[in-house]
């Protein structure tokens, strides 16, 4: 039987006060960088706290790397699901930043020489080397968020979950997380990302999902994901501008980019004059 890295087989979910937030989620992650995206309460925040043990489904089968989640602790789980929260307040607890991501790598036994080269290299991926020594409390949204997206770099897991990694990021912390997830995924790490911010997951994730009222509306490849503007209007969710210039003017391929719109503009008119 093929093992999937992440597998959701039939998975529901109901809250003790009575809300049904999962209903029969079925999907695998193997090794690439996937977004979840929806409108709020439509179960994308539920469905990543499943995949580290923090929720358990209350009927089908969530494994990680062939474990079922309901037979494995969370501390388990922890060493193959690294998990960074939307809030980044909801994380952050000790007084420096290089202490603040230190701890993930200490909490799962990795050996002191290896603990300290991965938070070296996290503070460098996310820009924080600088800020080291800061109080995480110090700096702003953008960057406390940064420090947690290092904190559970640092851990190595195999799996990264990013919940609304864009939060507050300027340019050059978008183009620090596009690059951050290309270079997981070339090291065979997966990536799953909650995103709201549409133009972020046509940019970075070759694959979403698309959920609504607890089910996914869609699975698959984002450049035909983004097009599905009839799957996007029962989310409330809005297709990056390129996606509407696309349609509007009947430009062909998909595009995703304001690069790769003007390539197929460009076509498009050369074709027409040789009509």
């Amino acid at each position: 039987m093929l093992q999937h890295e992440i597998e959701l087989t039939d998975v529901s979910f109901r809250y003790p006060s009575g809300i049904a937030a999962l209903s029969h989620v079925t999907t695998t992650v193997d090794h690439e960088a996937v977004a979840i995206v929806g409108q709020n309460g439509s179960g994308k925040t539920t469905l990543a706290k499943h995949l580290n043990g923090l929720l358990l489904p209350s009927s089908g089968v969530v494994r990680i790397n062939g474990a079922d989640t309901r037979r494995h602790r969370v501390a388990h789980l922890a060493r193959q699901v690294g998990l960074v929260f939307q809030n980044p307040n909801h994380q952050i607890f000790h007084r420096t930043v290089e202490a603040e991501v230190a701890f993930g790598p200490k909490n799962v036994g990795m050996p002191p020489q290896r603990s300290a080269q991965m938070v070296a290299d996290s503070l460098e991926l996310l820009g924080l080397t600088d800020v080291r020594d800061r109080h995480p409390y110090e700096l702003p949204l953008s960057e406390r968020k940064a420090v947690c997206i290092a904190s559970v770099l640092a851990m190595g897991t195999p799996i990264v979950v990013l919940d609304e990694p864009t939060t507050g990021q300027d340019l050059v912390g978008l183009q620090r997380l596009r690059a951050l997830v290309a270079r997981l995924v070339d090291q065979r790490r997966s990536v799953v990302a909650i995103s709201h911010d549409m133009q972020f997951v046509a940019d970075a994730f070759p694959r979403v999902i698309i959920m609504g009222g607890g089910t996914i509306l869609f699975d698959g490849p984002t450049r035909a994901g983004l097009y599905r503007l009839d799957v996007l209007s029962q989310t409330a969710l809005k297709a990056p501008p390129v996606v509407d210039l696309a349609t509007t003017l009947t430009v062909p391929g998909q595009p995703l980019t304001a690069d790769e719109f003007a390539v197929q503009f460009a076509a498009r008119r050369m074709e027409a004059r040789h009509d």
